[in-house]
């Protein structure tokens, strides 16, 4: 089932070598690196089954697919970053910025998906890596799937020039911004900071440090008709800007997010969002500190029409 915005078919990548990758540490300031790095896949494995138990549950559909032992892939847990699926059958893939994240790629994925799902035309922006410009998927836009806007914040890993050429082909409209953390770093990927549902928006408003940026982004949201639930940095940091609305089988809304992420939220910001869907958590948190995203980085939407 799917409607503008949300879908109840998720992608989800198993892991077999999930870790801390020192290839996306320098941009991601949400890694940390635990120590025995062979009981972080083992910890990671166990959270990521437990979750995808939680939405099926639920009663979401999830397409689990097995990541391979080689190439190396200590990140492949997030295949949104690689990989979009559109309600008229395209399927966007996009460039990394890190080499062993390119790897994750794969075309027996979607050569699988087409057996359920009516696959029309790829669209494939990797070549973009040549000339190091990156976009890395709907990590680096949040996309409003009904209003066709691509909300942006500008980094090392999402360029200008990559993501108007995504709006172009897809139709969107970009309302790219820059966004820093509480140290003023730049906020590697978009989908930490703020996450767009048919009816709400949460945002860390105070990541967008140009007022003027601020107002563009908030008018936005308000004008196609979004309750607006803002949240701190404090609260971003905990991944509460990384949430995801699906539905399940049956239509009904819920919104999913990390434990983590539903213990920062305060009680009248858990009462804004309940007005929109069920909120469904699940405790990611070794899977959050080494690999530096959460639950809606972990899901790859599939909105592709069934066949």
């Amino acid at each position: 089932m799917t409607n503008n915005q949300s879908t109840s078919n998720i992608l989800m990548i198993r892991p077999v070598s999930f870790g801390f990758n020192e290839q996306t540490a320098a941009s991601n300031a949400f890694q940390n690196r635990d120590a025995d790095q062979q009981a972080v896949q083992d910890k990671a494995l166990a959270e990521f089954d437990h979750f995808v138990k939680t939405l099926e549950h639920h009663g979401v559909s999830v397409t689990v697919v097995n990541d391979t032992p080689l190439p190396h892939t200590p990140d492949s847990i997030f295949p949104n970053n690689w990989v979009s699926f559109h309600s008229d059958g395209t399927i966007f893939l996009y460039p990394m910025q890190a080499e062993n994240r390119r790897l994750e790629r794969r075309e027996d994925i979607i050569t699988d998906l087409e057996d359920k799902f009516k696959v029309g035309h790829i669209i494939d922006l990797s070549r973009f890596e040549a000339d190091h410009r990156f976009l890395e998927g709907t990590g680096s836009m949040v996309l409003d799937r009904a209003n066709k806007i691509a909300y942006a914040c500008l980094s090392p890993r999402t360029d200008k020039e990559v993501l108007d050429l995504f709006c172009e082909q897809a139709g969107y409209t970009a309302i790219s911004f820059e966004a820093t953390d509480e140290h003023s770093k730049a906020i590697y990927h978009t989908n930490v900071l703020m996450c767009v549902g048919s009816k709400f928006a949460v945002i860390c408003a105070d990541s967008i440090p140009n007022p003027h940026e601020r107002i563009v982004v908030l008018e936005s949201l308000k004008s196609t008709q979004k309750e607006v639930v803002e949240i701190s940095f404090e609260q971003m940091n905990q991944f509460a800007g990384n949430m995801l609305e699906v539905k399940n089988k049956t239509g009904e809304t819920l919104i999913v997010m990390s434990k983590n992420a539903f213990s920062s939220l305060t009680e009248e910001q858990k009462l804004s969002l309940e007005k929109y869907g069920k909120l469904v958590y699940a405790d990611i948190n070794t899977i959050e500190t080494n690999g530096g995203g959460s639950a809606r980085c972990m899901m790859a939407e599939i909105h592709l029409p069934v066949e």
